[in-house]
């Protein structure tokens, strides 16, 4: 297998070698930018109205009769627009909560889209290979969802931003770089001058947090292999650690891994929402094409948190 120039991956469909994250720029907005507070709104004081003093007006008998006169009917009709005209408004207020009491699905708030898992079945090999250890990695079928392990789920935590990625399989023990994305939309690799380095993707959760955590590292570099050259070895149940900003460590298990072609990068099943907090590990794999210089796959992990631990304190 060749060595590919540094930082130098083939692109996918998508144009950079992990693909696009749903959600990016021209989407919904920017992910993972965090919009700033609002502006203070200004604070305005009660109005104050001065008393406006009016000269007094002499009326003449016929005028000050006219003035004493009690209201006439046309006061009277115009009271009773009002009155009816405030009925009718009541009624419509009424109509319109009946239709929504009635219809709640048209007007409730939009709900996140979640991959589902029909009747919980995993329709991806939940080892390395379709099987067992030794064969060669697959792709999954194009609607299947992420393979999930079979422990629960452990509930989501706050956000806080990944330290280190530790897996005891591999004899990984890397610091994390946050990435964003490239011109072309695709998550930017971390820098190859660093060969045991990861990068998490800031655009999406971070590890812990309810939703996918994208992290990816190099298979290799020029010189040497990097911090996920055995990436490809990892099996169903393994176990992965995340050690957070906050003192805690999110620890996830995995459901399964997948070899996937570059230009049919299964980006729903790797950056959809997801209901729990999991974790994705993606580099390139496969063969490598001297002619183009690039690896023609990318070797994905799927995990799933299934606990948490406080961080052990440095000595």
């Amino acid at each position: 297998m060749g060595t590919p120039p540094p930082g130098h991956h083939p692109p996918d469909a998508s144009g950079g070698p992990y693909g696009s994250p749903a959600g990016d720029a021209g989407a919904q907005g920017t992910p993972g930018v965090f919009a700033p507070q609002g502006y203070p709104q200004q604070v305005y004081g009660q109005p104050v109205f001065q008393p406006v003093v009016l000269p007094q007006i002499q009326l003449q008998p016929q005028q000050r009769q006219e003035a004493e006169r009690p209201e006439g009917s046309g006061t009277q009709a115009i009271r009773g627009v009002l009155i009816l005209a405030a009925v009718i408004g009541l009624v419509i207020v009424v109509i319109g909560v009946g239709f929504m009491i009635m219809s709640p699905d048209e007007y409730a708030s939009p709900e996140r889209t979640s991959l589902q898992r029909p009747g919980g079945v995993n329709q991806m090999a939940a080892t390395v290979g379709p099987g067992g250890p030794g064969n060669p990695l697959a792709q999954a079928d194009p609607d299947a969802p992420p393979p999930v392990p079979a422990l629960p789920a452990a509930p989501p935590m706050q956000p806080s931003s990944p330290k280190r990625l530790i897996i005891p399989r591999l004899h990984v023990n890397a610091p994390i770089k946050s990435v964003g994305t490239d011109k072309s939309g695709a998550i930017e690799t971390p820098p190859i001058s660093n060969h045991n380095l990861v990068g998490w993707y800031r655009g999406g959760p971070t590890a812990g947090e309810v939703g996918p955590a994208i992290m990816l590292g190099h298979k290799d570099t020029q010189t040497r292999s990097a911090v996920f050259s055995r990436l490809h070895e990892m099996q169903y149940g393994d176990k992965i650690e995340v050690v957070r900003m906050d003192g805690t460590v999110a620890i996830f298990t995995v459901g399964g891994v997948e070899q996937a072609a570059k230009q049919t990068f299964p980006t729903n099943r790797v950056y959809g929402d997801a209901d729990n907090a999991e974790l994705r590990l993606i580099t390139c794999g496969g063969t490598y094409n001297r002619t183009t210089g690039h690896y023609v796959d990318n070797v994905i992990v799927y995990a799933v948190m299934t606990g948490t631990r406080l961080a052990k304190a440095a000595s």
